[in-house]
């Protein structure tokens, strides 16, 4: 890695892997546990489990109740959260070094939660009340819904937050269950980065981590490709109209994954790109944009717009003309592009925070570590040739179109 930070590695003897980019440069460090599991491993009786226990996990240990916890993190100064997708779990928190081992302390008993009883049967009431508040949000309807609608069954399109009837029958013992299956070491990856040391680190990892049963862990991972289709979906009081296109991409495995990074900026960027130009500088949409979403095992590229109920098919159809030619762009739309995204790359890899998220996502999915030096080349390699050949392995012209639109 020439002058790059160092990244170490140790797998401890009950699977449990440990990652570390030491810096002591840096002003802060950041810890977090990547919990390999989400809500396409939930069964449907599940659904919604993997965020209910995430929460969960700030609710109390055999050794700290809820309160402890939420003082411990304010009196270290953390940053600390979590969140959920459809495949990961994480738990993190940035601190000053000097607390970083109180950190490391307090999210590995965190990792260990005591379910408590009491305490499931009032977080649910609050997931509950999130999953009627996002009911609520046009953008998340929309696009909970299409995605399951796209993957027609295929679990990466299993809902996040769940249903109200999935999530209010599930039992604190299935949670349990879940978590026994789930939680266990070697589904787990511990991440650090920033000015820690890395040997008090993992031997601190060895102390707390150590006693984890070891348990096998599997992920079923279907092959998918997407269909043409077309569905409409009604909210009533709607004030604006919203379309979504969804077709096949490279999934987090795919070499393609980097080139359509690049072909997602040149065509659907915020600012710059051809739906830029095309659909919102002039008024046409209020927002438009692309996203190459890389899964475990698939991808889905989608375009999505937001306008004016009478100029939904005028949007929708201008969208499919510019994703009918996304070979249609100058060498400098392709330097801009690149440029972008090298520029956000080194701004989020300047801080503990943003290399903790980069190191984890990358070796849950690929078993890989890359330094930053190395994805920015990677980046900067993308030519016309490598966007010319990934669109001959994902041709962008199969769609799926979904939209959301005002009625009972």
């Amino acid at each position: 890695m020439g002058s790059e930070n160092r990244v170490y590695q140790a797998e401890l003897p009950n699977g449990l892997k440990l990652l570390g980019e030491c810096n002591p440069q840096n002003k802060s460090c950041a810890i977090g546990f990547f919990v390999r599991t989400g809500a396409r491993d939930e069964t449907e009786v599940e659904a919604g489990v993997s965020h209910f226990l995430e929460h969960m996990m700030f609710k109390g240990t055999p050794t700290r109740n809820a309160i402890q916890i939420s003082f411990e993190l304010g009196n270290m100064g953390a940053q600390a959260n979590a969140f959920t997708s459809e495949e990961n779990t994480v738990y993190y928190a940035v601190v000053l070094p000097e607390y970083f081992k109180s950190a490391q302390g307090l999210l590995s008993d965190m990792l260990r939660p005591s379910l408590d009883q009491a305490e499931f049967d009032t977080e649910k009431k609050v997931i509950l009340e999130e999953i009627a508040l996002y009911k609520d949000k046009p953008h998340f309807y929309l696009f909970e819904h299409a995605l399951q609608e796209y993957f027609q069954g295929h679990a990466a399109g299993n809902s996040v937050l769940g249903s109200t009837d999935s999530v209010g029958a599930v039992t604190r013992d299935q949670m349990k269950a879940y978590f026994d299956r789930r939680y266990c070491p070697s589904n787990i990856t511990l991440v650090a980065s920033g000015n820690f040391d890395w040997n008090s680190f993992r031997s601190d990892a060895e102390k707390l981590c150590g006693n984890w049963k070891r348990v096998g862990a599997n992920r079923d991972i279907k092959p998918f490709a997407g269909k043409a289709l077309r569905k409409d979906f009604t909210k009533p009081n709607l004030n604006q109209s919203h379309v979504a296109l969804m077709t096949s991409s490279p999934s987090a495995q795919d070499e393609e994954r980097t080139t359509f990074a690049v072909i997602s900026t040149i065509l659907g960027d915020s600012v710059g790109s051809k739906f830029y130009w095309e659909l919102v500088n002039p008024g046409i949409c209020e927002a438009a944009s692309t996203e190459a979403d890389e899964k475990d095992g698939t991808g889905v590229f989608t375009a999505f717009a937001t306008c004016d109920a009478d100029k939904l098919d005028q949007v929708a159809e201008k969208m499919r003309a510019i994703l009918s030619k996304p070979l249609d762009f100058t060498d400098k739309d392709l330097e801009r592009a690149k440029t972008k995204l090298a520029s956000r790359l080194v701004l989020g890899g300047e801080l503990p925070m943003g290399r903790l998220m980069a190191l984890g996502s990358e070796w849950v999915y690929r078993k890989k570590i890359h330094s930053l030096s190395e994805t920015l080349n990677e980046v900067r390699a993308v030519t016309r040739g490598a966007i010319e050949a990934a669109l001959k392995r994902f041709p962008l012209n199969t769609w799926a179109e979904f939209r959301l639109i005002s009625g009972s």
